[in-house]
């Protein structure tokens, strides 16, 4: 099937670079974008059983009119997968239907299958290779994108892992229109994100657009994901392994991680809300520390609040979650240097961002 008009954004990695194509019909017509990496015509397709109901069919039938075998791994859906068990048991299915050293693992689903997936690929006979499909908004803006895989633990989120580039990233906005309102917009906190870091004329363009982008407007989101994108793709060429400016795409992380990590990854709260609010607190802070105007961290608030995003952590057992829970789980944030907790802040919308040192 021939897919609609569709963008590509280039991660520039040198003999590792690959496209992030970004459009509608993209399933339908994968194998298109499929067949030419692969070295037999097989792939292993890692999905969980609620994609697989919506999106798993497309991909299956494209693949075989073009002569391609396929085997499917379902993992329970949630964040929960992330976890060594889960990682195991994945590996293991891998080995046992075949799946050799130049053979395509194909991520098919939100954020949690491609971190999962992409992990059990970097791994795998010492790594293979893998494309992302993701299938929600934030796997299409940010997880898909930049090669970072892992798992939870309990000590908190993503804290063992590999950095592991897909080949290809399928970005098809055309699944969005299944993805339930709560898991769009948690999306849209990343979107947010980009706009916040680096790029002030995207804010203006969300401020009149989100309720489009909220509404699920194919034009409206195909755009929102394409300049996320072209965002993190900038990012992560100038540096890959989160040396230096990679971390600022954390804006909103540290504290949001520690949140999920204290709610216990449950679905009371969910990574975009997470962010959501950590982003609002990073300009509250920021605010306070002079770094950024007023009248800067107020806009921001208010469209977060126009489009219906958190900003304060959920009750646990009606309690906010306790402060040295929190700061406990921050302590184990991946950016801490020495015992110091690096908070990513701001100077206003779309400026250069701040590391600064937090101590506990």
């Amino acid at each position: 099937m021939t897919p609609q008009p569709h963008e590509n954004v280039r991660v520039e990695l040198g003999s590792r670079s690959y496209d992030v194509v970004v459009g509608t019909g993209l399933l339908d017509a994968c194998e298109r974008w499929l067949k030419p990496l692969l070295r037999r015509p097989f792939v292993a397709i890692v999905t969980d059983s609620n994609v697989a109901k919506l999106h798993l069919g497309r991909v299956e039938t494209g693949l075989g009119e073009a002569g391609i075998a396929s085997t499917v791994i379902e993992v329970p859906p949630g964040e929960a997968s992330k976890s060594f068990a889960n990682l195991e048991r994945l590996t293991e299915r891998l080995l046992e239907v075949g799946v050799e050293r130049g053979d395509v693992i194909v991520a098919l689903g939100g954020g949690v299958i491609g971190d999962l997936a992409g992990f059990a690929a970097a791994i795998l006979r010492r790594g293979i290779d893998f494309v992302q499909i993701p299938t929600t908004l934030l796997a299409q803006v940010d997880s898909s994108v930049g090669g970072k895989t892992g798992i939870n633990t309990a000590s908190g989120k993503n804290l063992v892992g590999a950095f592991h580039q897909p080949r290809l990233v399928l970005a098809d906005v055309s699944t969005l229109d299944t993805l339930p309102q709560r898991e769009l917009m948690a999306g849209y906190a990343e979107v947010l994100k980009y706009a916040l870091i680096r790029d002030p004329a995207f804010f203006d363009w969300l401020e009149s657009n989100g309720k489009a982008v909220a509404a699920k407007n194919a034009a409206a989101l195909s755009h929102a994901v394409t300049q996320s994108c072209r965002a993190k793709a900038a990012v992560v060429a100038a540096d890959e392994r989160e040396a230096g400016e990679r971390a600022l795409l954390n804006l909103g992380h540290t504290f949001g991680h520690a949140l999920e990590a204290a709610t216990g990854y449950a679905d009371t709260l969910i990574h975009g809300e997470a962010v959501s609010i950590g982003m609002a607190r990073a300009f509250a802070l920021s605010r306070e520390l002079s770094l950024c105007p007023d009248g800067d961290a107020e806009r921001v608030t208010r469209h977060m609040t126009a489009m219906g995003l958190p900003l304060a952590p959920p009750l646990v057992d009606g309690q906010p979650p306790a402060a040295d829970t929190l700061f406990a789980h921050m302590q184990q944030d991946k950016k801490v240097v020495e015992g110091q907790i690096v908070m990513i802040l701001a100077r206003g919308i779309g400026q250069d961002l701040v590391a600064r040192e937090i101590g506990v």
